[in-house]
């Protein structure tokens, strides 16, 4: 299994931090970042090849490559993203469709969470789980969190933002773990997704994987501090999260 960060967008809404940077290296803490977070979880873990889409800035990422290395211990590898300032993040891990076979670690480059995150979904593979998405089940939900439906009979039933919060199951916290058995129909998920609109998310390609009458389990990450870095609010919650006073 690989670890897979999408990190390939612009973060608009966090500059000027984001004027030359993507979201994913944004200092969380002194010579900390989102990116550095993720690489660590990976390693904890025992995930040690790593791919990452970039896009925009992509340079700032390629400098960096080398230090990543030595300080965490892993193997990376870029994946570009061709339309990441127009596009959205369905294309981007369509991008990486190439390693879904290897079986992914997918995380979200502006999510700042603890390794536990990781070995949960670990520890939940099995059976005929193909893909699992890390759901806290315990936060109070509101207008923008990526709500899921989820039941033991059925699986995931819905995820999407446009759902009202009080008949959400919790909300998917931007890690999933995907098996190499889900690579090819996920893949395929996510092309009718981009070419329908490419400014839907991949969490549009699991609903159609749903639709298609796929099962999509869920593992719940208990009480957890985490936080998606969207605006400079999220910025300041992940540095009391990351460096607590």
């Amino acid at each position: 299994m690989i670890g897979l960060v999408l990190a390939a967008g612009a973060g608009r809404r966090l500059r000027p931090y984001t004027d030359n940077l993507p979201k994913a290296l944004v200092p969380i803490a002194p010579e900390t970042t989102v990116l550095d977070l993720t690489l660590a979880n990976y390693a904890e873990v025992g995930i040690t090849d790593v791919a990452i889409v970039v896009g925009f800035a992509a340079a700032a990422v390629e400098a960096r490559v080398e230090g990543f290395q030595n300080r965490y211990g892993v193997t990376l590898e870029l994946v570009y993203n061709d339309k990441a300032e127009t596009w959205n993040n369905a294309y981007s891990l369509w991008c990486a469709r190439d390693l879904l076979s290897a079986g992914v670690m997918l995380a979200n480059g502006d999510t700042v969470h603890p390794a536990s995150v990781q070995r949960t979904l670990l520890d939940a593979r099995g059976g005929d789980r193909q893909i699992i998405l890390a759901l806290d089940t315990e936060k109070s939900l509101a207008e923008e969190e990526m709500k899921v439906i989820w039941t033991p009979e059925q699986g995931v039933r819905t995820i999407t933002k446009l759902m009202d919060s009080a008949t959400a199951t919790g909300e998917y916290i931007g890690v999933t773990l995907i098996e190499p058995a889900a690579a090819t129909a996920l893949a395929d998920a996510l092309r009718t997704t981009w070419e329908r609109d490419p400014h839907l998310y991949y969490e549009d390609g699991y609903q159609h994987l749903v639709d298609q009458g796929s099962r999509i389990d869920v593992a719940p990450i208990g009480k957890v501090d985490w936080v998606e870095i969207d605006n400079h609010d999220d910025l300041a919650r992940a540095r009391e999260i990351v460096c607590p006073s």
